[in-house]
């Protein structure tokens, strides 16, 4: 599957596979015990370093020089499997394009709406948040982690959301290689920086607007700035967010990895990211994942899993788009499902925006101040590295699905238990497609008016 990519357009954030962790000194093993409690003296014992431990859910990242550890490993009695670290690949294309800046901004757009970019952002439309921003309800008390690569700490749309002290604030974190939380590439397209807009890009009459626009961000670093992480670094990050000190009630993955079932140590790695998910679904956290861009019908292709959003306790979301939005913004249908987007009644649980890049005319239009090819404005705009960007994937589905959720915990006073947000999106979401639950929307695309009215 090819993206368009030309000119002013961002990648498609596509399909993931898995390869063995770099060599190094030390290998890297993810352990699992039987259950809660520690396991440290047993692991040194067989010849491992416990680098992070998590006796809450028996689950260890440990580092080993022997070659023997893991069948040593297997051998402790309290242990219940074992796998090796592996790497989750992004298959990031190399993009064109630039950033579009505040000096690219020209003829007032037609919303009235100060914040100079939003009539970009069809997204925001196709899931009202503008109705629900009307009615009281901007994401204020709610608090979104963004678990993801590098960000944009400089941005003036991302700044004042940072949370408490600003990027010295505990619930940020860099669990990666890469030494900074910051994106350090001068590459426009930040993944992290993109993602983390959607979700609550802050209303200050500059740039654009996250669906959930006064929520509190937490930015955590599970993948390097070249998009590729270690599978330890999502499993450190899950947990490190549910530590009920930092308060996080919803958390974004625009992440994901594809591999047969049977692969060595899927299982083992599938269960220690189910058990960081449960633990962190207890302490209040609602987790949002993508749902992957390789076209898959997950209801038929049972011999591959997606991860994490087929693991256990995770909100899967498929994305979806217009054809040709610019050519006439006022009547286009936002909703088709994206050429790319995977599928499915048992893979999915909710759709929303992604973007799509099919529309097959050349032309220019002209939206908000800028003229771009027509098909350029069927893509996702958020933020970006040092200015705004526009890109398309179910990694641009999730978070429009996550601010709604904060736009929800923010009604109800900041706190909520995941099940209930989920049971105000259920209730919220328009039902497209097929009446009931179906393979391309499944139990409806979020609406964030819909989802705060209930």
């Amino acid at each position: 599957m090819k993206s368009r990519i030309a000119g002013l357009v961002g990648p498609l954030v596509g399909a993931v596979c898995l390869a063995a962790a770099p060599a190094a000194s030390a290998a890297t093993y993810v352990v699992l015990g039987k259950g809660a409690g520690s396991l440290d003296r047993e692991i040194r014992a067989a010849g491992g370093q416990v680098r992070t431990a998590m006796p809450e859910i028996g689950v260890f990242i440990v580092e080993s020089d022997a070659t023997n550890f893991m069948n040593r490993a297997k051998r402790i009695a309290a242990v219940s499997g074992i796998a090796e670290d592996v790497m989750l690949e992004y298959d990031l294309p190399v993009s064109a394009g630039e950033a579009v800046s505040i000096e690219d901004y020209g003829n007032p757009p037609f919303s009235g709406d100060d914040d100079v970019f939003f009539d970009l952002q069809w997204g925001h439309d196709a899931v009202d948040a503008p109705e629900a921003w009307n009615a009281g309800y901007r994401g204020a008390g709610a608090t979104v982690a963004i678990l993801d690569g590098g960000y944009d700490l400089d941005h003036p749309d991302l700044a004042p959301n940072l949370g408490p002290g600003g990027t010295a604030w505990g619930c940020h974190a860099n669990f990666s290689d890469d030494p900074s939380l910051a994106y350090s590439f001068p590459d426009p397209f930040s993944h992290g920086t993109h993602v983390a807009g959607t979700v609550a890009a802050a209303d200050n009459a500059f740039g654009t607007i996250g669906v959930a626009p006064e929520a509190t961000l937490c930015l955590v670093k599970v993948l390097g700035d070249v998009g590729s992480g270690a599978f330890s670094w999502l499993i450190e990050g899950i947990y490190h967010i549910a530590n009920p000190e930092f308060g996080v009630d919803v958390a974004n993955m625009s992440l994901g990895a594809r591999f047969p079932r049977n692969s060595a140590g899927a299982a083992q790695l599938i269960s220690a990211l189910g058990r960081a998910a449960a633990y962190a679904t207890q302490n209040g956290v609602l987790m949002i994942t993508s749902g992957g861009n390789e076209g898959a019908n997950l209801d038929k292709d049972q011999m591959i899993v997606n991860v994490p959003s087929q693991a256990a306790n995770f909100v899967s979301i498929s994305a979806t788009g217009p054809i040709g939005w610019a050519v006439d913004p006022e009547n286009a249908f936002l909703d088709y499902l994206a050429n790319y987007s995977n599928y499915g009644v048992t893979g999915i649980e909710f759709a929303a925006p992604g973007g799509d890049y099919i529309y097959p005319g050349s032309e220019s239009c002209l939206i908000a101040g800028l003229v771009r090819p027509c098909f350029v404005f069927d893509y996702v705009f958020s933020t970006g590295n040092g200015g705004w960007y526009w890109s398309v994937g179910t990694s641009m589905a999730a978070p429009h699905a996550a601010g709604v959720a904060a736009l929800i915990v923010g009604k109800n006073g900041g706190s909520m238990k995941p099940a209930q947000v989920l049971k105000a999106m259920r209730a919220g979401a328009d039902d497209l497609g097929k009446p009931g639950r179906d393979p391309a929307y499944s139990k409806g695309r979020v609406n964030a008016y819909g989802s705060v009215s209930n």
